[in-house]
């Protein structure tokens, strides 16, 4: 079962062609090839994501990746010509090559900027019309927790059920409780700026750079590793936990932006050193982290789960992963977590391929389909 994978629910345009197996007692999963070609630098100078623009880069860029994808699957002979034209002359460039061995086209329907969404949805409507395949469409959400199925050796992770995901990325922060694949039931997400969109906003306020997380992380590391190896001392930074002794498991962390703020805004120009933003970013960093950690282990207490996933693109961030993995050692025994490779955790397709060949029999009529931004996982 050979899949092609689509996902441009952001700002990353991703494609991968994959070859997944759920024949005798093993789950096979092989990626055959893959591409993500990244907007950051034409989003850098907006400090964020400007969505009409995002829109138009996938439009350019997706018949070009199709290209390199297919090439590089050896699905499409090197040096083809014919994808050199924009995207609205694709369906009758399509027409004239040969259809690839493909069995299922998956790709994202939501959630994300909706006119994000559209380009990849109508891009896989054009291929499924001129090809004759079929369309599988995938949650976000559900791709980012399913992430920590990929394995290197061809091999599908098994999770001990039920589990317990933490979703942390720039649109999301959730806890999700698994009863089993497909049956998913949030029981905590943020009521404001989730915990990716933190760390964008304080590292702007900071004067970082975009992408903001992992421009806080690599201070926050510089300043750990300095208070580790010397007597370095400045006058101590305390930021708030919003939420974090609250019995509910939702999250907040637009207090914690205004808190940096107010804070950054106080402190005199002269006092703004180096060692101050780094100190600063690992406070930010910390501050985050603890809140996700408390809520993540209680909920994990509280409903006896076998397993923790931790998945979005914040689940890259190295403190994070290390620390929710130590807080579960010393917390709950016998416990399982997962937690994807960290190019599987920001956006790419290969977590949309492995979600596809789970839903193999969820395949949908191209014209019902259509870009969901707000999909709520567990909804359909």
């Amino acid at each position: 079962m050979k899949i092609l994978s689509i996902e441009t629910s952001c700002d990353d345009t991703c494609l991968s062609i994959t070859e997944g197996s759920f024949s005798g007692k093993e789950k096979k999963f092989k990626i055959l090839s893959e591409k993500v070609s990244s907007q950051i630098e034409i989003h850098r100078k907006w400090g964020g994501i400007y969505p009409t623009l995002a829109k138009r880069e996938h439009q350019k860029n997706l018949p070009t990746v199709l290209k390199e994808v297919l090439e590089s699957s050896g699905l499409l002979e090197k040096s083809s010509k014919i994808f050199k034209k924009n995207l609205k002359e694709i369906s009758d460039l399509l027409k004239k090559i040969k259809k690839p061995e493909i069995d299922i086209i998956a790709v994202t329907k939501g959630p994300g900027l909706e006119p994000c969404l559209w380009v990849g949805i109508n891009f896989a409507k054009t291929l499924s019309k001129c090809w004759d395949i079929p369309i599988i469409p995938v949650d976000h959400i559900e791709s980012h927790i399913l992430a920590s199925l990929i394995s290197e050796n061809g091999k599908i992770k098994k999770i001990e059920f039920p589990a317990l995901s933490l979703v942390v990325s720039g649109g999301h922060t959730q806890l999700v409780l698994i009863k089993n694949i497909g049956e998913y039931k949030i029981i905590g997400e943020t009521r404001d700026d989730a915990a990716g969109e933190c760390f964008d906003k304080t590292a702007r306020i900071l004067g970082l750079d975009y992408p903001g997380g992992p421009a806080i992380a690599h201070l926050a590391e510089q300043w750990k590793n300095k208070i580790s190896t010397t007597n370095t001392q400045i006058e101590e930074i305390k930021l708030p936990r919003p939420m974090i002794n609250q019995k509910n498991y939702d999250f907040s962390f637009s207090g914690l932006k205004t808190a940096v703020l107010y804070k950054f805004k106080k402190t005199p120009k002269s006092k703004k050193t180096k060692k101050y933003i780094q100190a600063m970013c690992f406070e930010i960093q910390q501050s985050i982290i603890d809140v996700l950690l408390k809520k993540t282990i209680r909920a994990a207490k509280n409903y006896k789960v076998k397993s923790i996933i931790l998945g979005g693109g914040v689940a890259s961030n190295k403190e994070l992963r290390e620390q929710l993995k130590k807080r579960m050692e010393e917390k709950i025994e016998g416990i399982k977590y997962y937690v994807p490779e960290k190019k599987y955790c920001t956006d790419n397709a290969v977590m949309t391929a492995i979600t596809a060949l789970h839903h193999l029999k969820d395949t949908e009529d191209i014209e019902e389909l259509k870009a969901e931004s707000n999909l709520r996982i567990g909804k359909h």
